[in-house]
């Protein structure tokens, strides 16, 4: 029996810094996972967990893109525009719970979410709501920074759907926003009906004609 104490007594440290490291590691691929300026998950966190979310249909998948962000980054300077990426990431991270949502950020000023939607209805209110939300002004060093959102939408009423051919039919939506002033468009219908240009819609970022949509 003394043995037996004995060796538990020295594999206890053992199992603790084990059960310490593992703690460690888990924290650390969960910082991965996030953005550092918004804390935001990134990309591949997001469409992975999107994924899952998208399952049995029932859902929204939305996408984000800042108006003015360029023109307050170039007047103000680019700790302004961290300023407003970390705020906006805030909103964003408020909105997305009450909707039983998730978010993440892209890149740049572009963000992507998908919520539980249960009823055309309830996705025009979230969207009035989240629209509300990312066009209210920053503070920044004394200065109140007008910022501006176009959001597109897909409405996806059943499950078995792609990720990246929504995310790519709310990409035609938020483009139609932005070409209307900003705000929000809700896409027609699941399928894209815009040109793509390796796999991008023709005229976005990272296109022969982007231009900065």
């Amino acid at each position: 029996m003394s043995a037996t104490l004995t060796a538990l007594a020295a594999a206890a440290p053992l199992a603790a810094g084990w059960a310490l490291h593992s703690l460690r590691l888990h924290r650390r691929i969960e910082v991965a996972r996030r953005d550092p300026l918004t804390d935001l998950v990134t990309r591949d966190t997001f469409t992975e967990r999107a994924t899952r979310a998208l399952t049995d249909g029932r859902s929204a998948v939305y996408l984000i893109d800042l108006d003015r962000f360029k023109q307050i980054n170039d007047t103000h300077g680019h700790a302004a525009g961290d300023a407003v990426l970390r705020t906006t990431a805030r909103r964003l991270k408020t909105w997305a719970p009450i909707n039983n949502g998730i978010v993440g950020r892209f890149g740049g000023d572009e963000f992507a979410a998908v919520t539980r939607v249960r009823s055309h209805a309830e996705l025009v209110w979230q969207l009035d709501e989240l629209n509300w939300a990312l066009t209210q002004p920053v503070y920044y060093a004394g200065n109140s920074l007008a910022v501006g959102a176009s959001i597109g939408a897909v409405h996806c009423k059943t499950g078995g759907n792609e990720l990246s051919t929504l995310l790519r039919r709310a990409d035609e939506a938020m483009y139609t926003a932005k070409q209307n002033g900003g705000g929000h468009f809700l896409a027609d219908g699941l399928t894209p009906v815009r040109r793509t240009v390796n796999g991008r819609r023709d005229g976005r970022r990272g296109t022969a004609a982007g231009v900065g949509a």
